[in-house]
């Protein structure tokens, strides 16, 4: 399988179908980019299917655009405004996230919506393991991704003007509804078992009590940008899924890599994590736990079960439009290929749960 690295790792010439008006888009940057001096050069990043992510240097320095795709898009998909939003109310908290420059709205100067940011330059882990790396440094690296997971669910979303970034409350419900909904309804990619199983048992056992947090919902190690010799988390990428939601469902899915298999994604499954210098699971919790006032959390096992479940509906989805044809890349055929393996895994977890 090609790794996640080679994918997603550097840039490229703008690929065909993703360019555009460059002369424009300096001249929009002149305008309401502090600082800016051209000449600009453009360049894309492998990465960053979902919205086009463009490298854009100039003499002085070096900065990100985010775009929505072009073409016709579902409403309320690419939501790259809402993306610049979350980075702008988090940088105000303190929050180790790149700095929004600004937002374009206007379709007319490169053809879709997008938001230029700051290009922070560090260390990316791809591999959970952290080949390479001392086992004191290992421990240090995990403790500061730990440390960032809890700062942002700590963050006073209201005080940074984020009250109204998603819908507080009852998360879990809603989101096993909605995922439930999306697994039944893709008749192509079929049924599964463990699957079926899931659906009926995730409502009736989700913990008791409540919290609303801002959630990155995609928070791996891989979207955490470290210092270049430092273990030190200077910014968080990709803010596509983020909204209000349980904090423990967005520390479980970072938690969730010491249960993941690394053939799937970023994950410690079968690594000898003692000899690595990598904490333990329960060390990492209890971390989590210190930096955010917590005994302890119960009902941890569900919320891993649940994140699972999560990931092997998206996974389903996938098989259903590699089916379609609609999803070609050797990526999406690897991730239906693994599909059943997701969903056992997480009825596993569900097991687990007393």
């Amino acid at each position: 399988m090609t790794s996640h690295a080679d994918e997603n790792l550097g840039t490229t010439a703008v690929r065909e179908g993703f360019a555009f008006d460059e002369t424009a888009l300096s001249a929009w940057m002149a305008e309401n980019v502090e600082g800016f001096a051209g000449p600009l050069s453009v360049e894309q990043f492998k990465g960053g299917q979902s919205n086009p992510t463009y490298k854009l240097t100039t003499p002085s320095r070096a900065y990100v655009l985010r775009r929505k795709p072009p073409g016709q898009l579902l409403k309320g998909a690419h939501a790259v405004d809402r993306e610049a939003k979350v980075l702008t109310g988090l940088e105000k908290a303190g929050f180790p996230v790149a700095h929004v420059y600004g937002l374009c709205t206007d379709d007319a100067v490169i053809g879709t919506w997008f938001y230029i940011m700051d290009m922070v330059e560090g260390r990316i882990f791809w591999d959970a393991t952290l080949p390479g790396i001392e086992p004191a440094e290992r421990a240090a690296i995990y403790e500061a991704m730990c440390a960032t997971t809890a700062q942002l669910h700590m963050v006073d979303y209201e005080a940074v003007g984020l009250g109204d970034y998603g819908r507080p409350g009852n998360y879990f419900a809603r989101q096993i509804g909605r995922w439930t909904k999306q697994y039944l309804d893709d008749a192509d990619a079929g049924r599964d078992e463990n699957m079926d199983r899931l659906v009926a048992w995730l409502p009736d056992n989700i913990p008791p009590g409540d919290e609303t947090s801002i959630v990155h919902g995609d928070c791996r190690i891989d979207n955490m940008i470290f210092h270049p010799t430092e273990p030190r988390v200077l910014a968080v990428l990709d803010w596509e899924l983020s909204t209000l939601g349980h904090p423990l469902a967005d520390f479980a899915y970072n938690a969730m890599t010491y249960r993941m298999p690394p053939h799937i994604v970023a994950g410690l499954g079968n690594a000898d994590i003692a000899a690595l210098g990598i904490p333990s699971e329960e060390e990492y919790i209890a971390s989590y736990c210190r930096h955010t006032g917590r005994d302890a959390i119960p009902g941890y096992d569900f919320y891993i079960a649940f994140n699972f479940f999560r990931l092997a509906a998206i996974f389903h989805g996938i098989k259903g439009r590699v089916i379609r044809g609609t999803a070609s890349s050797e990526q999406a055929r690897e991730r239906s290929k693994v599909f059943p393996e997701v969903a056992a895994i997480a009825w596993q977890q569900a097991c687990r749960v007393g």
